[in-house]
């Protein structure tokens, strides 16, 4: 059994990021492991630029109001106790609402083959991140997790 040391609070790239965002790194898994975990800050209004895993991402939602879009225009909301998965390859985006701070749990694996565990895209416009939100009952049949 391990202990992980704690690293301190990182604000995130702004290249990839709109917005103020920072986050916990929870775990880095070491070899054999491929886990992944952070914990994740957003201000109000602060979101990803599209992006997408190699090995797909979960989303535990664990304060405030997430929305997490997709590129055919869907913006589902989440709130907190949920999750929200998303599979392998599928450009997404995750962040606050617009008035509400939102903290998630990010969680992904990486590659075995080397290959970049995100590939980030260009950022979210304020039209695809204002598109109407649809929240996850309404869905609670089709799928959508």
């Amino acid at each position: 059994m391990k202990f992980i040391k704690q690293q301190s609070t990182s604000k995130a790239p702004a290249d990839w990021f709109t917005g103020d965002v920072w986050w916990d790194v929870i775990v880095a898994g070491e070899e054999p492991s491929r886990m992944r975990a952070n914990l994740v800050r957003f201000s109000p209004g602060a979101r990803t630029n599209w992006h997408s895993h190699a090995v797909g991402q979960a989303l535990h939602v664990v304060s405030g109001v997430a929305l997490i879009g997709t590129r055919d225009g869907t913006v589902f909301e989440a709130h907190p106790g949920q999750t929200v998965t998303c599979p392998p390859d599928e450009e997404h985006w995750h962040g606050a609402v617009p008035d509400r701070f939102m903290e998630h749990i990010a969680m992904w694996e990486a590659t075995t083959d080397g290959a970049p565990e995100t590939t980030w895209a260009e950022p979210v416009t304020d039209a695809q991140y204002g598109g109407g939100r649809q929240s996850y009952g309404a869905h609670a049949t089709s799928g959508i997790e």
